[in-house]
């Protein structure tokens, strides 16, 4: 069974089956890196500036815009796959729901051009670096848990060909 990267556009995507097709690009080699089980299942909303600002500060009390948020299901540490997490899978379709992404194109947009690279680059930054965050990495504990997520976002990112601007 595959992965599955379900995703729903609720902004303005200058071309979304690109931008869709890239996202599961993302998304699923996130997750072969991570040696996900089959049947994995993301959740990806593309919305704009005010949605996201919205769903920000209703959820973790920050009133700001952000580029992307992600609700994790399931309870990781860095990417270490907990023994039991079969008895989290669907019995309908027995795909295992590992939670919700949110993107906001228009920051990814913006982003893309003060950094100087693609918007391609950026959309996969986003995507992986949220897939990092479903997978229980959280570069806001330690600075060594910082290291290691970003250090897993490259190798991921690297693989694809989606290097950053100075490596261009």
């Amino acid at each position: 069974m595959e992965h599955r990267i379900r995703i729903t556009p609720e902004a303005e995507v200058a071309d979304l089956e690109a931008v869709s097709a890239l996202i599961t690009r993302c998304a699923a080699a996130a997750l072969k890196a991570e040696g996900a089980p089959e049947g994995c299942f993301v959740d990806v909303t593309i919305v704009d500036g005010e949605t996201i600002r919205e769903i920000n500060r209703e959820n973790r009390d920050k009133d700001a815009v952000t580029d992307v948020l992600s609700f994790p299901m399931l309870e990781f540490y860095n990417g270490e796959w907990p023994e039991d997490v079969d008895m989290e899978r669907n019995p309908e379709d027995d795909s295992l729901f590992l939670g919700d992404m949110i993107l906001n194109y228009d920051r990814a947009v913006e982003q893309a051009e003060e950094y100087g690279h693609s918007v391609e680059r950026e959309c996969g930054f986003l995507t992986v670096h949220s897939m990092m965050h479903l997978l229980g990495y959280d570069h806001e504990r330690s600075e060594e848990e910082r290291q290691l997520q970003r250090k897993q976002e490259e190798a991921v990112l690297s693989a694809l060909g989606l290097t950053r601007a100075e490596e261009e």
